[in-house]
This record gives C-alpha cells, structure tokens and sequence, in this order.
C-alpha cells in the first residue's frame, strides 16, 4: 500500500479486532494469478476462518455453483453477490436474501421488457447465460453511443460496461457496492474491517464504499484510473490472488504458514464458562507441547502452529484468546461428529488393539465414517496451515488416517507421528478390521516415535514387507521434576490420627488401568493377613472419562460392585479399606496425596511411560520422605527402572498380593535408599528438552546423526 495508506493505520498495526470480510470479484480478481498464487489464498482463508468471505461477481448464482463444485482452489463463500449486484444469495443454503434484494432490484422493468426496448440496437449482441435482475450483452466499445445510454436511461435503469466488451442493464440501485452496503448494514460490519479486491470497472462501486481495496495487477486500465485516489485503496502491481494475499498480509489478517504443524485431537485448554482453562499439572503431553511454543517460553519457543479439534455447533471461534498467546488453528467439529469419532471409533475400537484387549473390539462402520472424516478434516486443516517443505509433527492412534491422506495433498512435508499408547503386536493390530487401511497410512509416515524399543519393534514388525518403511526413534519422556520438587517442598503433608500404612493409586478410569485387579488383590491382603485389617487404607483418585464414552462403563460398574463389597465386608464406624475418589483434582491436591502416600501403586495392564509414577518419586525424594512404589512391568518406565523397582504383574493376581505385602512391609530406610536408587535411574527427557529432541528427529534425513 501507497505511504499514506500506511500513515493511516500506523506502521505495523492491526485493524482493530472483529468482524473480518474479504469482499472480491471472482474473474480476474479471486480466479486470477497462477495456480500456486490461488492455492496458496486459499489455504490462507483455511487458516483463518474468521475472515467471512463474499463473492461478488457478475456470473449468475448457477455459474457460481458450478465454478464451487469443479474448482479446487477457489474459496468457499458465505455470501454471494451475483448478477453484477442484482442477487445477493446465503451461499450456505443458496437461497436468495428477498430481504436485501427487494430493494436493489426495485424499480426493474423485467428483463424481457429491457431486452424487447433494446433490440433496435444491433451493436448488441446477448449474452446466453442465465440472468436475474438484470439483461447483459456483448458490446464493442464504438458501439457504446449517447442513443443507448439515452435508451437504457428511459428505462429506468442504470448500466455498466467493464473489459470493453460487456455490457450489463441492471436496476438503478443495483450493483456490486449496493449490494455490500445492504450486507454491511443487516450484519453492521465496521469499514475498517471490510477489504474489496477486484479487477474491472464494473466493481468501481466496490472502491467507493470507503473500506480498505485492493485493485490487482491485471485490472482494467479503466478502473485503475477512475477508482478513488484513496489511501485505503492500493493498486497492486501482483495479478489476482496473489494481489489479494499480499494486501491481507498487509492488513496483518493473516499469518504465514508455520514451518512446523503440531497435529493433536485436543485443544490445549478446554472452554468453560467463558473462558480457557489449561490443566494444572506441568506434565503430559498438553503441558509439554505447550512448553515450547512460545507464550511464558523464555526462548521465545518454536515457531509452530498446534491444529487441534474442537467441538463445536456452527462456529470455529471464540471471543477469548488461548492463554498465553499460543498459536492455535481450531478445527470445529460437530458434537454428533466427535461422539461417533472419538467416544465410538477411538475409544471401542482401536483403545482395546492398543491395550492388547482384541476381544474388547467394537467396530461399527457409521463410527468408523466419523473416524475417517475426521481424520481428513485435520489432514486438510494441516495442509492449509503448513509451510513449503514444513514438518508435521501428529500424536497418537487419533490420527492414523492423516499421515496417508496429507502425503498424497501436500508430497513436500515431512510427516511424523508419536505413539504416547503402547503399540501392539503385529497380530493385534490385525484384529481391527480397518488394519489394512490403517497400515497403509502409517507406510506413508517419515518417522515414528515410541516410548520404548519393544513398541518400536511391534511397529517395524507390522509393517514388515511395506514399499517404504518409516524411520523410528525411541523418545521416553519424562516430567518437569524442577517443578514437581519445587511443588513437593512448598507443601505441608496432611497427617491423620491413624498410624496404618496408606496405599494411592492416581489414574483416570480405564479397564488397562487395572483398578478391578487392585480391590481383588486388596481383599485378597486383607484375607491373608488380619493384623492389616482397621489399619490399612487404599485411597483411589480415578476421574472418570469425558461424558459419552461408554467403553469404561463396565468397568466402572464393576468397580463400583468391588469397592462397597469390599468396604462392607471389612469396614466399621471408623475405618474403611477403600477411599474412592472419582473426580478429578487440582494438581497441588494430587501432590498432597503423592506426599501423605506410603506406597504408590501402578497396575496397568498395558501403558505408555506412566508419569504419575515418576512424580510420585520425585515427590517422595524431594520431600525426604519415605514411600515406596509398586509398579506394573507393563508400563514403559518400567523398561528404565529394571529390576530397581518393586514390579508386579497384573496378569497374575497373585503376584499383585504378594509385591503389595513386601512394599508394606519394607523398612522406611530401605524405602528411602529404593527412592533415591530409582530418582538416579529416571533419565527420560525433561518435556521441553524431549519435544525439541522429536522434533529435530523428525526432521533429520536419513543417514544423519
């Protein structure tokens, strides 16, 4: 834009905050330019949703829907003005807005009567396409005399003639800029919130309104003399598109694309009542990625975006920013459409292969439609917000399907995905009946990333004889322990009158969790030795899973059953074995309990790194105190800890009893000497050092070190 268009809005400022339209014809202006130039505005307008999108053409609606259906790049619309602003259509249902049309088209005297009144000039030659509201022709420009302006004048109409060679009658409060100034007014769209782009003088009306403009490279000479010397208004030396491109970029309405994209099915921060709230643990997955992407990050953290789901009905923003100024890309999805993804698909599918649970299965191919939709929304949400030989970096089972359909979108990217789960055996894994499917997407990775080597192993054994076959890297992740030992030393335990030893699970409920296989080992103890009885206390934190999952219904149920018939069976006025607490809980409470804990018990069945684990030992050692933790062989810390650590099988209930009774009957100096020995052994990466590491494997070549 020209000097004065700048001094205007100030070097570097953004217009203010709100409704955002882009306003622009379509031949010449938004089908203009190369192939790279469109492709590349429209994966700008996918990036940024919010910017509302407004054709306004002189093709007929019927045009406009053909043009939508055969070509790729052309944006989607919310509005469309057609018939050179005699139609002004809701492009989401295509239906034409009587309301704002009854007063452009007044004072019409009906396309018949126009072209019978013109057909004495025979310099005119009609046009043979479908029309409303208005009569166009084909005209030479010696043609265009006083007698036919004289003549369409004495019908009470207005004209325009654009490119030398059309034509068009309209009504006479027609026209591309009355039409927006109707739209302007029924949604109150600020000026300064409002860029019109076009190419021919019959959208001048467009450059009149007062909003930012943008007349492209290729435009007629006509319009580019004749539109206002306005410094909103800039005349690009770029042809179409990328004249567009380059003024929203101007504007500061759109950002370049990221060089790296974080492909992940949750938003870092849920909303609730008005506003984003993040978890209040530093550890997972969500805190980690939110680690390094800038906000509070003091090395100003990777220039990334996160594309993440929403659930959402009819809108993909929201009035508040994400905490900390984290790039988010939202990709709303519709209620119905998440259940049937991940409450159905994700959760009694593919959640059983996982936990090497086959019998647990349940495809249902309605759900399995959600699951692919999708996965090919977020392939094509990542597409549009990826750099030029970007990186995408995917997590989890989630978005198997993306790795296959965004290589044959975008060949540039170098793909990767990390499985936080444990990957199941090849055998496994072909119980699911959409494993072909899923295979051949997985082929398409550059790289896989597992916590351990055996999950690794599965993965290079399943796809073993595949055309191409991903690099792997074994990334064991581990937690902040500067903060959870910083946490630990800040607290006060809570102490009880009681002197028993007190046991504590943390763990959301889930069946690979195994928290059924503790209450019978429980009773199991307490049959076995009666001195513990009135004394020992098992305290069960277990939320339960987001509303509308029913795989861990059962579960739950049984549960349940478990813990009043034990609880009955053995408890008294004051005392109960079992404290079940099925909510979740602040991070500093979940502290409070690591603290006051004498045995933190892990049985999972099947499990990725398993982090409450290492927090309960950073916990204990910062703390100096005198736990002990008892922890399944099947979780993938265990594979660091070794023989170091008191573990226990859960397949074998037996087992379960026995290794409870020696972490309960371990001397506290022999707990403590345990603690520090394993505290030693915990070398899995610090969240943000581990995600830079992936990163950087991801993007590594193949012979490179």
């Amino acid at each position: 834009m020209n000097d004065r268009a700048r001094r205007a809005h100030g070097p570097g400022r953004q217009v203010p905050e709100g409704e955002r339209v882009l306003v622009a014809d379509l031949d010449g202006t938004l089908l203009g330019g190369d192939q790279e130039s469109r492709l590349r505005m429209r994966r700008a307008l996918e990036r940024h949703p919010e910017i509302t999108v407004v054709f306004a053409t002189g093709r007929s609606l019927s045009s406009v829907r053909t043009l939508l259906r055969q070509d790729p790049l052309l944006p989607r619309p919310r509005w469309i003005i057609a018939d050179v602003g005699a139609s002004v259509v809701d492009a989401a249902d295509m239906s034409h807005i009587d309301a704002l049309e009854r007063p452009l088209r007044s004072g019409w005297p009906g396309h018949e009567h126009v072209r019978e009144t013109l057909r004495a000039f025979s310099q005119l030659t009609y046009q043979e396409v479908a029309q409303e509201g208005r009569c166009s022709f084909h005209l030479a420009p010696e043609g265009l005399t006083g007698a036919l302006t004289s003549a369409v004048a004495s019908l009470g109409c207005s004209w325009s003639y654009s490119e030398e060679r059309y034509f068009d009658v309209l009504p006479p409060h027609a026209g591309k800029g009355p039409a927006v100034r109707q739209l302007v007014h029924k949604h109150q769209w600020p000026l300064s919130g409002l860029l019109v782009a076009g190419d021919s003088l019959n959208d001048l009306s467009l450059f009149q309104l007062g909003s930012h403009g943008v007349i492209v490279g290729n435009a007629e000479p006509a319009l580019i003399e004749r539109a206002p010397q306005d410094p909103l208004i800039h005349r690009s030396r770029l042809a179409g598109a990328a004249a567009i491109l380059s003024a929203l970029q101007h504007l500061e309405w759109v950002k370049a694309p990221a060089p790296v994209v974080i492909g992940y099915h949750r938003a870092p921060a849920r909303w609730s009542e008005g506003r984003w709230v993040q978890p209040s643990s530093p550890n997972g997955i969500l805190p980690t990625l939110t680690s390094i992407l800038g906000g509070k990050n003091k090395d100003g953290g990777l220039h990334a975006v996160w594309a993440a789901a929403v659930t959402a009905e009819g809108h993909g923003t929201w009035p508040a920013p994400f905490p900390d100024g984290l790039p988010m890309a939202l990709l709303p999805v519709p209620q119905s459409r998440w259940s049937g993804y991940f409450h159905r698909a994700c959760k009694e599918a593919l959640w059983p292969a996982l936990m090497s649970q086959p019998h647990l299965i349940h495809h249902d191919p309605a759900h399995w439609a959600d699951y692919e939709h999708v996965n090919a929304a977020f392939a094509h949400h990542i597409g549009a917000h990826a750099a030029d030989g970007g990186t995408v970096w995917l997590h989890d089972y989630n978005l198997w399907l993306v790795p296959g359909l965004l290589k044959r979108s975008r060949p540039d990217l170098t793909i990767g995905l990390f499985h936080h789960t444990p990957f199941p055996p090849p055998d496994v894994f072909r119980a699911l009946p959409a494993a072909g499917q899923l295979r051949a997407s997985l082929a398409r990775l550059d790289w896989a990333g597992f916590h351990t080597a055996a999950f690794a192993g599965h993965f290079h054994q399943l796809l073993r004889g595949a055309n191409t076959v991903p690099r792997t890297g074994v990334h064991p992740l581990g937690i902040d322990q500067a903060a959870v030992s910083a946490l630990a030393r800040a607290r006060t335990p809570h102490t009880t009158a009681t002197d028993g030893p007190l046991v504590l699970s943390v763990e959301r409920l889930d069946y690979a969790k195994g928290p059924v296989h503790k209450i019978r080992a429980l009773a199991a103890l307490l049959d076995r030795q009666p001195e513990l009885r009135g004394r020992l206390r098992f305290r069960l934190v277990c939320p339960p899973p987001e509303p509308g999952i029913r795989a861990y219904e059962a579960t739950r149920t049984e549960l349940e059953q478990a813990i009043a018939t034990l609880n009955a069976r053995w408890g008294d006025g004051v005392w109960q074995p079992v404290e079940y607490v099925p909510r979740s809980l602040p991070f500093t409470e979940v502290m409070d309990h690591y603290l006051a804990a004498d045995v933190f018990w892990v049985t999972s069945l099947a499990d990725g790194m398993n982090l409450t684990a290492q927090e309960y030992l950073t916990a204990q050692a910062a703390s100096g105190r005198a736990g002990i933790l008892v922890l399944s062989r099947h979780t993938g810390i265990a594979g660091q800890l070794g023989d170091a650590a008191l573990l226990t099988d859960p397949h074998h209930p037996q087992d379960l009893v026995d290794t409870l009774h020696t972490a309960l009957t371990t001397p506290p100096s022999r707990r403590r000497a345990n603690t520090a020995r394993l505290i030693h052994l915990l070398d899995a990466a610090a969240p943000r050092d581990w995600a830079r590491a992936v990163i950087a494997a991801i993007g590594e070549q193949p012979g490179q070190r």
